[in-house]
């Protein structure tokens, strides 16, 4: 391995949990999420065109995870194989599952629930936004939409979010 390829892997390895976070958020089954993130690390590695030692690779992950999950979504939506387990992903995975493996344990229960209840759009741009940190910006560059949809997206997921917590009693 060249210096430039061992510089990269500990640069995109850095965020290999917040990746597993995001694609076990995105996909609700451990088992795909590995795969997710395994794909996306294979497409990394083969990519011509990598993010510089100056610039922050993690955005650059998080779209190629999107990319990938997207593309696996459709992919199924088309060819569904026998006993696929595509229609799982609408199940949520158990409370505890996600306490551990999305590190949400700091919100509470209702608000969890409201959030993986959001249509797929708007959790992403909730997870990347305050799971990751990302700005809209680069939120933006991983789903690969403008910035203003970013943002119309994140003020209907806050509007979904505080009616379900009212609908629930209060937060």
């Amino acid at each position: 391995m060249q210096d430039g390829d061992a510089e990269f892997a500990e640069r995109t390895l850095a965020c290999l949990d917040a990746l597993h976070a995001f694609a076990l958020s995105l996909c609700h089954e451990r088992a795909v999420a590995e795969d997710l993130v395994q794909e996306t690390y294979l497409r990394a590695l083969r990519a011509a065109r990598r993010p510089g030692p100056e610039e922050d690779a993690r955005p650059w992950m998080f779209t190629i995870l999107h990319n990938v999950w997207r593309n696996d979504r459709r992919r199924r939506a088309t060819h569904p194989v026998a006993g696929d387990d595509a229609g799982l992903e609408a199940i949520p995975a158990p409370a505890h599952e996600l306490d551990r493996e999305l590190d949400l344990a700091v919100l509470s229960g209702r608000l969890r629930a409201a959030i993986l209840a959001l249509p797929d759009v708007y959790r992403e741009v909730v997870l990347l936004r305050y799971g990751q940190g990302f700005g809209y910006q680069r939120i933006a560059e991983v789903l690969d939409c403008p910035a203003g949809t970013v943002m119309s997206r994140l003020a209907r997921a806050r509007n979904q979010i505080r009616r379900a917590l009212q609908d629930g009693g209060g937060a």
